[in-house]
């Protein structure tokens, strides 16, 4: 009772806090800016926090936080414009918003998908943040009992959603998770340092690559290939559905899926590290498994887009639990809200302990400009979305270069690295083969995902098990199966057995025909080829760091397990069956105008351009080229869209204070801002 006779008190101070006009003036201007950010692919909530950071020093606090926290809170939201819009992941809380709300577009239900998600999201949010506002005094006991085992055991529950999403053919899916979990081992060890797949005298690698790469390249980058080919708008007609009214009534007729998503993103989102990265695929398999009629997953279903949009927006709230009860970050951008806060005033606000402590008031007053920035962003989005939906009607042609132009972009502010837009092309090639021969492109982004967090946990509760069984069997036996571990093995276990089960009714890349073994074939090669190589690599690590050999070691082996099964199969199979699935047999891929490689090659000629003369002087002469020769603008049409993309790259990267990738001739001549 004393904790509810503290608290009770604070939330009318809150609100007292919140609802002055100025206030609320720095929270819609918080969610202006977080609309434009999370609009743009693979910029997200860091970079729009990042962009606060010099106006926070000095700030009145509840102003400041009051701009922050309309950013964060509806950047979940905006980046689904990009999602549905485009088929690519405007962050990494929207990757499953991908495999339905991209073909809801395609199908010329845009407006609905949008109004769907936006729906969802503005419930999550506010289910996140009544969650914190009930539990924020009595939470602390229930994030202390998550420790090591706990938290490897909810990875290993987003590993489990491969089962779901591994298409008709298990194998590839495991397979496609297993090298997504090779690939993100690449770089140092977090353990003991050791190298993987970066002695081959590549120093890029040492660092592993980032997720804004590689979520581009495995799904921005085919998509837009494939639509470019086609030479078509991203929906068939002009016709845009329903809209935003038939949206909500979809969202209303599954209110309790939402519920339930909108939940597991809170849960998710409390445990430090996981976040944004699993959350949506959690809800996404919770979602098919679910649905009695799984048939149109993957396919325009629109609970595939209600369920992921609840719970990323709801994670946010979660993930405020660590963050203000243990000043432990519980994604990249609440640790640059740790630090902005910090340069709130006179310094004298903390997160933690203290801030529960002495301003609770400021606390309550963080939860409720989060679901007041969620009730805004929402109703703004809504309003937006049946014109922004028209975009889908546009001759994709006039749009391609533009995205090429904006994932180059996010891609490079990755790293900083020019090696960043190679790692984009390649991931991107990678991704287009795995769409051609029906290999599951969210198992792939699962396990890379999950790499780190399954390494980390693993190799930690490993060490401290060992300790506890060294002092008796029942002490570590307690450690490693503690009564949350149990109840997560158990819910793993039939989240596997469901999924297993309903894997071969979900399409995430739509119906595929069969063709001939050699193409199929020479890719399952190529995958077993560098499974090899970072298998040998892997192994000549020293035994005495067994930790950093471990994991690839035995998950390197699974894959590759799995691909000799397949190996065997397509051996013994005649052509035609449903294994040799290949897009470029039948289908848009096969029917469209132009071929993938000189479709590619405009894409390759903007790098290789940009290598040369940097980034701005390859996208005047790329622009120009595109327009006039691939989409046969007049040449009036030309300059102007040249003109305004470059503006718009340019007006981009000042306002967010962003380097352009440089070239040769950078390193040649001093040359002026935006050209250096």
């Amino acid at each position: 009772m004393e904790m509810f006779a503290t608290a009770l008190p604070a939330l009318g101070d809150a609100w007292a806090l919140i609802l002055q006009p100025v206030v609320l003036g720095y929270l819609v201007l918080g969610v202006v800016m977080g609309l434009a950010v999370g609009v743009f692919p693979g910029l997200g909530g860091i970079a729009g926090l990042s962009l606060l950071l010099p106006f926070m020093f000095g700030m009145d606090p509840i102003l400041g936080l009051a701009l922050m926290i309309g950013m964060v809170a509806v950047v979940p939201t905006s980046d689904t414009f990009a999602s549905v819009l485009m088929g690519i992941p405007g962050s990494s809380a929207s990757q499953a918003t991908v495999l339905d709300g991209f073909p809801m577009a395609k199908n010329g239900e845009a407006a609905r998908a949008l109004a769907a998600a936006f729906t969802s999201s503005l419930f999550g949010g506010l289910v996140g943040a009544t969650f914190l506002t009930m539990f924020i005094l009595v939470a602390r006991p229930i994030v202390l009992a998550f420790g090591l085992p706990e938290m490897l055991m909810i990875t290993i529950l987003g590993l489990s959603m491969v089962a779901v999403l591994a298409g008709r053919f298990a194998l590839k899916g495991l397979a496609a998770a297993g090298l997504g979990l090779m690939i993100g081992t690449i770089g140092e060890a977090d353990a003991g340092g050791s190298l993987r797949m970066a002695s081959y005298d590549i120093p890029y690698l040492t660092d592993g690559l980032k997720l804004v790469i590689v979520g581009l390249g495995i799904f921005a980058v085919p998509e837009i290939v494939s639509l470019l080919r086609q030479d078509r708008s991203i929906a068939k007609g002009a016709n845009l559905g329903a809209g935003w009214t038939q949206g909500i009534k979809d969202w209303f007729a599954n209110k309790w899926l939402s519920v339930r998503c909108s939940i597991i993103g809170v849960v998710v989102g409390i445990i430090p590290g996981l976040g944004g990265s699993v959350v949506d695929w959690i809800a996404y398999g919770h979602t098919v498994q679910t649905t009695k009629d799984k048939s149109k997953f993957g396919k325009g279903e629109v609970r595939g887009v209600i369920g992921p949009e609840s719970s990323n927006n709801a994670k946010e709230g979660g993930g405020l639990v660590p963050t203000l009860l243990f000043g432990i970050p519980g994604s990249g951008s609440m640790a640059i809200f740790i630090g902005a806060v910090a340069l709130l005033g006179s310094g004298s606000i903390e997160v933690g302990p203290a801030m529960l402590k002495d301003n609770l008031d400021i606390t309550y007053s963080i939860v409720w400009l989060l679901a007041l920035a969620n009730v805004v962003g929402t109703v703004l989005c809504i309003a937006a979305s049946g014109g922004i939906a028209k975009l889908t009607t546009i001759r994709f042609t006039y749009l391609a270069p533009f995205l090429f132009m904006l994932i180059s972009f996010a891609a490079f502010q990755s790293g900083q690295n020019f090696e960043d837009l190679l790692a984009l092309f390649l991931i991107g090639l990678i991704g287009i083969f795995l769409r051609r021969f029906d290999w599951s492109r969210p198992a792939f982004l699962i396990g890379f995902v999950l790499s780190n967090p399954v390494e980390k946990f693993t190799n930690q509760a490993f060490q401290i098990a060992s300790f506890r069984f060294r002092k008796s069997f029942e002490a570590g036996m307690d450690y490693v199966f503690s009564p949350i571990v149990i109840v997560l093995i158990i819910i793993t276990l039939v989240s596997v057995v469901l999924g297993i089960r309903q894997a071969k009714l979900i399409m995430s890349e739509g119906e595929v025909q069969s063709g001939a073994k050699r193409a199929p074939l020479v890719f399952l090669l190529v995958i077993a080829g560098y499974l090899i190589t970072a298998l040998v690599n892997a192994n000549m690590i020293p035994d005495y760091n067994m930790t950093d050999k471990i994991i690839p070691l035995v998950v390197g082996g699974f894959a590759l397990t799995c691909c000799l099964i397949l190996l065997i199969q397509m051996i013994r199979r005649p052509e035609g069956d449903a294994i040799f699935a290949d897009k470029e047999v039948a289908g848009e891929d096969a029917d469209a105008p132009h071929g993938l490689w000189s479709t590619l090659a405009w894409f390759a000629g903007l790098i290789a351009a940009t290598w040369v003369v940097g980034f701005i002087l390859a996208l005047v002469g790329f622009l120009l080229a595109f327009f006039r020769r691939r989409a046969g603008a007049s040449w009036g049409m030309t300059l102007l869209l040249t003109t305004c993309g470059i503006a718009f790259m340019c007006f981009m990267a000042w306002s967010l204070n962003r380097d352009f990738p440089p070239g040769l001739l950078q390193d040649a001549v001093d040359l002026r801002w935006p050209l250096k």
